[in-house]
């Protein structure tokens, strides 16, 4: 029989069930994500062995990246706030402070607990540092009219962590090809930091004012087809990001500031909810391709070999620093301690943290290291799909009726 056909079969019988039992499953204490893991894991080898590729870390890097920047983009679109500090404290503190906290805290823990040197624990850090855009749907923002300032403030922290944990993968990724830290550093902050968050700042806010410009110049004399024009959203996408990352900029982090400069140049409200729909139909597509494969990617054998060092790292992670670092990070703000608390537990793991490990083990990261570091990985966004996949709903119904209690 066709492990294709029947492949085919399967995935199109789960895309009809999370579909048609959407409204059940939104009040269930379980995430879509959750589902995905546990079919894919049911179709891998300890299941039905129907997925029975393995690709290679270069197809699962493009995929995950493909699935990260058009989530970034559509946090982009989001961002109902002007540019303006104030304006973004939760996100200032939660990227200035919590990032820093969680990468050095878990950097400790490898080098302390793990025997890895700082290099390779800092590696470690920043893979595990970003929060996830794409599978923390029910704990972000949904509406650009929404203002509360939990659900901006993680949408917010899921689009510029992703990005702003590059420079330390670079650093960790320049170690481990010379771990004599002085003979790179200067270079580091130079290029891995300065340019290319420059960089990414700069062709984000001005490749989409270039293309929503262009946009509405063609709209005054020529008509476009309006089924077609929702693939500027995805334009602007790929252009931002490929022309930032040939001058070596950021183009993640491109990618959220065009998101933000796309949203705020239309004023018509209709083509900005258009353009969220279109991103996010294709993210949710991609995400349940990426979580079905991360399911039949997991291999008893490793995950139990690992287990030990995983469950030390992910427990202390989800439980200890993350929830530490939210609270220190948002002491003398206005958020309430409810705020304060959900901030610290909704620290999801997922797509990005993937797609950072991808992208390490294709740049040196190998033998025995780059084992250890992937099975911590997967291991610990496996256990964040279930955690945080059961926890996420009863969670937020429970703070929605606190804020209505609140007005």
């Amino acid at each position: 029989m066709d492990i294709y056909i029947l492949n085919l079969l399967v995935i199109g019988l789960l895309l009809l069930f999370v579909t048609l039992g959407s409204g059940w499953i939104a009040r269930l204490p379980f995430s879509y994500a959750l589902i995905y893991l546990i079919v894919g894991m049911i179709l891998s080898p300890y299941g039905f062995n129907l997925i029975q590729l393995r690709p290679e870390a270069e197809f699962l890097q493009r995929l995950t990246e493909f699935v990260v920047i058009v989530s970034l983009f559509s946090c982009g679109l989001k961002m109902n706030r002007p540019l303006q500090a104030t304006a973004w404290k939760s996100t200032i503190r939660l990227i200035g402070l919590l990032m820093p906290i969680t990468i050095f805290a878990v950097a400790a823990i490898g080098h302390f607990c793990l025997s890895l040197s700082w290099g390779e624990a800092i590696l470690l850090g920043a893979i595990l540092a970003p929060t996830d855009p794409v599978l923390a749907s029910e704990v972000q923002l949904s509406d650009p009219r929404d203002s509360d300032e939990l659900r901006f403030g993680l949408t917010s922290e899921g689009g510029l962590n992703d990005a702003l944990a590059f420079p330390f993968v670079y650093f960790g990724l320049r170690w481990l090809k010379d771990d004599h830290w002085q003979n790179w550093f200067k270079a580091w902050v130079a290029i891995d930091i300065i340019w290319a968050i420059a960089a990414g700042l700069v062709m984000g806010f001005a490749v989409a004012k270039a293309i929503v410009w262009l946009h509405k110049q063609l709209q005054k004399t020529t008509a476009i087809d309006e089924l077609m024009e929702d693939f500027i959203a995805m334009g602007v996408i790929l252009i931002t990001y490929s022309l930032t990352e040939l001058i070596n900029g950021y183009g993640f982090l491109a990618v959220f500031v065009a998101g933000i400069i796309t949203q705020q140049s239309y004023r018509d409200a209709k083509k900005q909810f258009s353009q969220l729909e279109f991103t996010e139909t294709i993210e949710k597509l991609m995400e349940v391709a990426t979580i079905l494969l991360l399911g039949s990617l997991l291999r008893g054998e490793q995950i139990i070999q690992f287990f030990p060092q995983s469950l030390l790292v992910a427990g202390l992670l989800f439980f200890i620093i993350r929830p530490l670092g939210a609270w220190i990070s948002t002491i003398r703000t206005p958020n309430t301690a409810v705020h304060r608390w959900l901030f610290g537990w909704f620290g999801i793991r997922g797509v990005g943290s993937l797609y950072y490990l991808f992208y390490a083990l294709g740049e040196g990261l190998k033998d025995n290291l780059g084992e250890q570091i992937a099975w911590i990985t997967l291991t610990t966004v496996a256990f964040s799909i279930v955690l945080h996949g059961i926890s996420s709903t009863p969670l937020m119904q429970r703070y929605n009726r606190y804020i209505n209690a609140r007005r």
